[in-house]
């Protein structure tokens, strides 16, 4: 059976380990408590039998969800990390992690061009947007938090935790946030934050930041961009124009929302918050008794919500940025070119294929279609089907609900007997999709045609 998990690096980690022990070979030995070699072997085995109930999240055939397998660097610096388990919320539990941690998140700031910023890594987007938000709320108090229709749910979710004010505006038939429908909104007053998604998860659309940033000037709201997913996008070089505008004034924004266990290469959870006047760290401000009794440098702990935090998350994260710089042009700016050049491939073929109706073409590397049928009710029943079969056949997309407006259904001569459509969507966000593309087709065409023919005879 040829391999398709990735060991070669294990040798590595045990070079490393050695390495790792040889900085504290003064203290005198120890004898470590833990269960013996055997009762681990016969745990560990169940432990690897139970993780087969899973799909191949690693594999290009797998292109559904948002899942990217970290890199085998971050893996094992991770790794490493945990055989002393740092703790980031104080410089005393994690003194090596925690200058890495602000050394990494420097780098992120970097790539939005801010040299002075208050940031950190949480726990992932929903924390990290949740200290965004909390802020915000702190800067515009009894005022509403607006955020486009397409915008992740968790702002929302969190508004109601921390007691805020949230609405919906609605999208434009690419998924962005429709302007108009903004400037009448905060015509009628009350709106103390705009929520920017640079990167929809649903479909990957960018919202239009030039044009918020424009409002912003009028209105005076606190814009905070959600990047979660899209953050690192400003690096690639084959962006659509439009889109290239908006990732060239991300800086402008007053906080930025990156995700490191998305398109970063990172294992979970590795979230960023990033605000661009370091100021707001009066909002944070605590006193402890007993945590920060050895330093009176800045400790994490001082600018997070959270109080423990992994520090095996900011070594993992400030070794894959060693061997994978934020740069323009750089090896991760072309690992993410090839997965929208990927996106872009495929799109081309649901488009040329009058079996399938694609949404607007991908802004990042997020591809949605339907089929075509004579209802939407019925496309959606007929893309349950298919999904079915792509997954017996070893291919995993994912359905989406969305509105039909995303689609041109009058031009299909499809009734619209409801207002959503079940539809795919296709995440291609590994490099390796963009060698995949033609695989992955030909197993869905395949699918399709089996599905399509059992309906026709079914007639």
């Amino acid at each position: 059976m040829s391999p398709v998990l990735e060991k070669d690096s294990l040798d590595t980690l045990r070079v490393m380990l050695e390495i790792l022990e040889s900085g504290f070979e003064k203290l005198p030995p120890a004898a470590m408590e833990f269960a013996d070699t055997k009762a681990m072997e016969r745990v560990l085995m169940q432990v690897a039998e139970r993780l087969h109930d899973n799909y191949p999240y690693f594999h290009p055939l797998y292109a559904g969800q948002m899942l990217k397998p970290p890199h085998p660097v971050a893996r094992l610096a991770y790794t490493l990390a945990m055989w002393i388990n740092p703790n980031n919320h104080a410089l005393d539990g994690g003194r090596a992690s925690s200058v890495m941690e602000r050394e990494a998140v420097a780098e992120i700031a970097s790539m939005f061009g801010w040299e002075k910023h208050l940031g950190h890594l949480a726990g992932g987007g929903t924390m990290a947007n949740l200290e965004a938000l909390w802020v915000a709320g702190k800067m515009h108090p009894n005022t509403t938090i607006v955020a486009s229709e397409q915008a992740h749910y968790t702002h929302r979710r969190i508004s109601d935790v921390l007691g805020l004010r949230f609405e919906d505006i609605p999208c434009d038939g690419s998924g962005r946030l429709d302007v108009a429908a903004l400037q009448k909104r905060l015509d009628q007053g009350g709106v103390g934050t705009v929520v920017a998604t640079i990167g929809t998860t649903a479909v990957g659309s960018v919202d239009p930041l030039p044009e918020l940033l424009s409002l912003r000037e009028r209105y005076g709201f606190r814009l905070h961009a959600d990047a979660a997913y899209g953050g690192y996008f400003g690096l690639v070089d084959n962006l659509r124009a439009d889109t290239r505008a908006i990732y060239d004034r991300l800086g402008e924004v007053d906080s930025i929302v990156v995700d490191p266990h998305k398109h970063g290469l990172q294992p979970y959870g590795c979230g960023c918050i990033l605000f661009r006047d370091p100021s707001v760290g009066q909002f944070y401000k605590h006193d402890s008794p007993y945590t920060y009794f050895t330093s009176e440098e800045l400790h994490l702990g001082e600018i997070s919500l959270e109080c423990s935090r992994p520090g095996a998350a900011a070594v993992g994260l400030w070794a894959t940025q060693r061997l994978f710089p934020l740069e323009k042009g750089g090896a991760f700016a072309q690992m993410l070119g090839r997965s929208r050049t990927a996106a872009l491939e495929f799109y081309d073929k649901i488009r040329s294929d009058a079996r399938f109706i694609a949404a607007f073409p991908p802004e990042l590397d997020i591809v949605v279609w339907a089929p075509r049928a004579t209802s939407v009710s019925a496309a959606s029943r007929m893309t349950r089907l298919i999904f079915d079969e792509c997954a017996r056949n070893q291919l995993h997309l994912a359905v989406a609900k969305l509105p039909i407006d995303f689609f041109d259904v009058d031009v299909a001569e499809m009734k619209r007997d409801q207002d959503s459509v079940s539809c795919f969507r296709s995440v291609l966000m590994k490099p390796e999709h963009l060698q995949w593309v033609d695989r992955i087709w030909e197993i869905f065409d395949r699918s399709a045609s089996t599905i399509l023919a059992g309906l026709s005879r079914s007639r």
